[in-house]
């Protein structure tokens, strides 16, 4: 009888261990979240949100989206608005491209946008990066070079654009980067293009 019993406890103490360590191991793994969005805009009592991905679960995985072409009651247009986020093994990218953008009647312009960010692990430490690339951009009739992340222009009339802003975070295990390729807000205003979001925590 006692050594049945002895048997009995160490089957009980080998499981009691093994759901342990996978409970240890599920805590520990690796997650992710981001999401890209093509034109988000909020003005004059309207507000929408195009070629948008949705939140990535924090398991990872794919989403895409795209919309052959939008116009939004003259604030803001533009083609072939495409998005897409994925997370999987030690890293989070987003993307998001669009076509002939045109906001506020001309005021801003570009042939083309595209906007990428990422975040991955590497031995346990997070780090974030980002870019734009804007072809054929003006500015109120001015033609502009992508360079440096935050460009901020100031127009008449209250209007701001911000060219390639970037808000980022990283320390330690966690990374957050978000990239607007373009920002544009004034009285009543707030339109984005091409948002990329890529978050990730390490295990």
């Amino acid at each position: 009888m006692s050594i049945k019993r002895t048997s009995m406890t160490a089957s009980a103490l080998t499981a009691a261990l093994c759901l342990s360590a996978t409970a240890t191991f599920a805590q520990s793994a690796t997650t992710f979240s981001g999401e890209a969005v093509a034109l988000k805009a909020n003005a004059v009592g309207i507000a929408v949100a195009l070629a948008d991905t949705g939140a990535l679960p924090s398991s990872g995985g794919s989403l895409s989206t795209s919309v052959a072409s939008a116009n939004v009651a003259g604030i803001a247009s533009a083609d072939v608005l495409s998005s897409s986020t994925s997370g999987s093994g030690s890293s989070s990218q987003s993307q998001s491209t669009l076509a002939d953008v045109n906001l506020l009647a001309g005021l801003v312009a570009a042939t083309s946008v595209a906007s990428n960010s990422s975040a991955t692990c590497s031995n346990g430490q997070a780090s974030t990066s980002g870019n734009v690339q804007i072809v054929g951009l003006t500015v109120a009739g001015q033609s502009i070079l992508v360079a440096n992340p935050n460009l901020s222009i100031s127009l008449p009339g209250g209007i701001s654009v911000i060219i390639n802003q970037q808000t980022s975070s990283s320390g330690g295990t966690s990374g957050s980067i978000t990239v607007n390729a373009l920002h544009v807000t004034g009285p009543g205003i707030d339109i984005v293009v091409g948002s990329a979001e890529s978050d990730i925590t390490c295990s």
